[in-house]
């Protein structure tokens, strides 16, 4: 079953590249990787829900928007790869969580997103923490993504 295949069995769908909100681009290839820049949880341009989890926004609501966040990441690599299954392995995620300072669950918000997406064939490594604040006022920063996948080359040998 194709990457595509995979997110459509789970009901979801790969959104159009967010434009960027700031002096950056959404993806750059270096050799054989690609690196996402931090992906918000934008749904067409806008931020669903803001504020910080374990105040404004409930655990549950972060795992959404952390996985709208991963969602956008794979389609910021898809717009390099052309086709999600040329990507090899997801070699690492990064997420942050805004929180409130008593909120202990930022790895169960970043797990819930890459456990629900179910990032291409791969078990990915992935990494996180908790931030009091974001120039944007997003719920998770975990809402924000970045993802870090290896390319096979032109060839298709890995």
């Amino acid at each position: 079953m194709s990457t595509v295949e995979n997110l459509q069995a789970l009901g979801l769908s790969l959104p159009q590249v967010a434009t960027p909100l700031a002096a950056y681009v959404p993806a750059v290839q270096s050799g054989r990787y690609i690196h996402t820049s931090g992906q918000l949880p934008l749904i067409d341009g806008a931020l669903p829900l803001t504020g910080k989890v374990g105040a404004d926004v409930t655990p549950d609501q972060a795992k959404e928007l952390a996985r709208t966040c991963v969602l956008n990441a794979l389609a910021a690599v898809k717009q390099i790869a052309e086709n999600l299954d040329r990507i090899a392995r997801v070699v690492k995620v990064v997420g942050y969580v805004a929180s409130a300072p008593d909120f202990t669950g930022q790895p169960a918000v970043i797990n819930g997103a890459v456990g629900k997406v179910k990032l291409c064939r791969y078990r990915p490594r992935h990494s996180g923490g908790g931030a009091f604040s974001h120039p944007q006022p997003v719920a998770a920063q975990a809402g924000r993504y970045s993802l870090s996948g290896e390319r096979f080359p032109k060839a298709g040998v890995a």
